[in-house]
């Protein structure tokens, strides 16, 4: 187990994030898994190829992401292990480890949002919050805006901050690294769309596996944090996520998001529109709909909470590590 070195990647990404200058010099290990799979979409799923066809350079492509992602992550880590000791070894692991965790760039994309709603109105957060999900907020009110963000936030924390952490924690560089490779995937080619239906079918298969132990961390992390913080009820958050996370359309992201209502004493998900069409979903938690800028707020306060909270179980178990 690699304890240690996710300790670390999550510390240096809380303290620094992955600089803009970095990012506009040489891009982002997922621009660059990016970049990949939108060349392997162009060239391999023709719309004029049979549905099983498709389907089957799906699995293709998810095969030669793993496979290069696994193979990367070997080579660099093996790399940097001849190169340095061990300590300067963990630091530099940690440091290429920390860009595979999205823990201090989601609070801040989140924040823009209610800083949006504060400065600009309706208009200003519409425009902040359609930069982090995928429906259409021009038919947002401000409730509306406000629940997107939140949602966004509590699906985000299992995908971008618990998900690459877990899988770094059981494998390694390598290991974070693939589980990018697999969600990046999934959010370019695997949509229930005619063009990516059999495309992004293995995708989207994976990326449901994967995130499957990290969505009922995230829930968990949630629980505890609103145990820590007054003001939150951890259980009403338990009583959301044993009632409502199983009606959620995806069968990880409702854990994490009942979590972060019955915490807040709000309502998340319900009805909204999806590229012109109304999607009647259920709600997550119980509690009031009309929400505000305040409400973002205090669902950020409670992310930073948990993300504190799973630092912690880090530590301790890099601890147990190095004592056994």
């Amino acid at each position: 187990m690699f304890a240690s070195l996710a300790l670390v990647a999550v510390a240096i990404e809380a303290a620094v994030g992955y600089p803009d200058p970095l990012f506009r010099a040489i891009g982002h290990p997922v621009s660059w898994i990016g970049r990949l799979i939108a060349w392997a979409d162009r060239s391999w799923n023709s719309p004029h190829a049979s549905f099983e066809h498709r389907r089957t350079m799906g699995v293709l492509l998810l095969l030669l992401l793993l496979g290069s992602s696994l193979l990367v992550g070997l080579v660099v880590t093996d790399l940097i292990d001849d190169l340095f000791d061990d300590l300067f070894a963990l630091m530099i692991g940690g440091l290429l480890a920390s860009s595979l965790i999205a823990q201090r760039s989601l609070a801040e994309h989140v924040a823009e949002v209610a800083r949006g709603l504060d400065a600009q109105g309706l208009e200003g957060g519409r425009a902040a919050v359609s930069r982090i999900v995928g429906r259409d907020t021009q038919v947002l009110d401000e409730a509306g805006v406000c629940r997107a963000a939140i949602e966004s936030l509590a699906e985000n924390f299992s995908d971008g901050v618990v998900a690459p952490l877990f899988w770094m924690v059981m494998g390694g560089l390598p290991g974070a690294l693939a589980y990018k490779a697999i969600n990046t995937a999934d959010s370019m080619v695997g949509h229930k769309s005619d063009r990516h239906l059999a495309f992004g079918w293995a995708s989207a298969r994976c990326d449901d596996f994967v995130n499957l132990p990290a969505s009922r961390l995230a829930a968990l992390w949630l629980c505890l944090a609103a145990a820590l913080r007054p003001g939150f009820s951890p259980a009403a958050a338990w009583d959301a996520v044993r009632r409502d996370s199983a009606h959620h359309r995806s069968p990880n992201a409702g854990w994490p998001e009942a979590a972060m209502a019955g915490a807040l004493g709000i309502r998340l998900a319900g009805p909204r529109v999806y590229g012109g069409v109304a999607v009647d979903d259920r709600w997550m938690g119980n509690g009031r709909a009309d929400l505000t800028a305040a409400d973002i707020r205090r669902a950020l306060q409670l992310y930073r909470v948990a993300c504190g909270v799973q630092a912690g179980a880090i530590a301790l178990l890099a601890a147990i590590i190095v004592l056994a």
